[in-house]
């Protein structure tokens, strides 16, 4: 749970697009009576101001009676009359993304006056699920376009979504025009030099750069999995990774799962795929447990992975964490292959008082 509960809005783009943060949505609940809401700080769209408010106990009104509204959008400033508006909300998941099964709200809304509303409803026990509420925040896109005359609505033309991420994926299984084949743990996967290569730049380096001599059309690449170069290909192509995205059905899976996020890990490093070894870092973050811990740490030691390493550390703080991770499989590999790691494991549970002490551990 956050130590406060606050909201706010953030403009996100150009075009009027905002993102509401809600920070504390547990805390809010116990402190906000139905009907009571939380506002984000005025911000200008269209030559008029606004406000999001999140209800953390729903409306009282009652066009609220038989649902749970979420947020409100409110016209907030005073001289306005009548104004027209293209209203789109969408609850984001972990990764900045709508979440899709949920669905992006749009409506087309007339503000009368200041303090109208356009309402967000979603049925509470939908909402309130670990994929959606992480670390107790949640985040809400607004897409507001003020419409400046009558037939602006009906002369729109609705863009639909980005699907550059399909068409690359039926790209990827027919393999049309693939030019370079790898070898990986005895399997084959053909490709394209070109999209590898404006992905990673150490694929751009391999297969167009200086190195291009050296690559020919076959390529093997060792110390790695095929499954795991299969799900970076998959990433590279789709920029997603469903089989990690979604919640396992049992322990097992889950585990799994986890495993395979620290293989992607390694390999995102590897090529230098930024948003894969972030979103690979969340779920290891998010994952943390007494059997893993100490391969976590030493992942996040040998990659660079900051926020990897401070959740391990926190983990650890506890000495019963501490006692289990010490007689892990993994405790053994930490200390063969990142002493460093161990010491700074040792330093930070060191009390303030002993800071000589601590740096003496850390020069050691």
């Amino acid at each position: 749970m956050a130590d406060e509960c606050k909201v706010s809005a953030v403009n996100i783009d150009e075009r009027g697009s905002y993102l509401l943060k809600v920070d504390g949505h547990s805390r809010a609940k116990g402190l906000y009576n139905k009907g009571e809401y939380m506002a984000s700080p005025p911000f200008s769209v269209g030559g008029h101001y606004w406000v999001m408010v999140d209800y953390p106990n729903g409306g009282d009104s009652e066009k609220h009676v038989g649902h749970n509204i979420l947020v409100s959008l409110v016209l907030h400033s005073a001289d306005a009359k009548d104004i027209k508006a293209q209203v789109k909300f969408c609850i984001l998941d972990k990764d900045g993304l709508p979440v899709q099964k949920l669905g992006c709200a749009v409506a087309d809304c007339i503000f009368p006056r200041k303090d109208s509303t356009c309402d967000y409803f979603v049925i509470r026990d939908v909402f309130e699920r670990p994929e959606h509420i992480i670390d107790d925040c949640f985040s809400i896109r607004c897409d507001l376009t003020v419409i400046k005359n009558n037939n602006t609505l009906h002369q729109k033309t609705m863009v639909p979504p980005s699907d550059l991420h399909r068409h690359l994926g039926n790209l990827l299984e027919s393999m049309d025009g693939g030019n370079v084949t790898f070898l990986v743990g005895g399997d084959k996967f053909l490709a394209h030099r070109v999209v590898l290569a404006a992905r990673s730049s150490v694929f751009k380096a391999e297969l167009l750069g200086v190195m291009k001599e050296k690559a020919n059309n076959l390529v093997e690449i060792k110390e790695m999995e095929a499954d795991v170069f299969r799900c970076l290909l998959h990433f590279i192509y789709t920029d997603s990774l469903p089989d990690l995205q979604n919640m396992a059905s049992n322990q097992g899976e889950a585990r799994q799962n986890v495993v395979m996020a620290s293989h992607l890990l390694v390999a995102a490093d590897r090529y230098n795929v930024e948003r894969l070894k972030l979103i690979c870092e969340h779920k290891l973050c998010s994952n943390i447990d007494t059997n893993m811990v100490a391969t976590s740490l030493a992942l996040a030691e040998q990659h660079s992975c900051k926020r990897l390493k401070e959740a391990c550390l926190r983990f650890l703080a506890s000495p019963s964490n501490l006692e289990a991770m010490m007689a892990s499989d993994g405790y053994e590999h930490l200390k063969r292959s990142c002493p460093s790691a161990l010491k700074e494991l040792i330093a930070s549970l060191l009390p303030d008082t002993m800071k000589a002490a601590n740096d003496i551990i850390m020069e050691i």
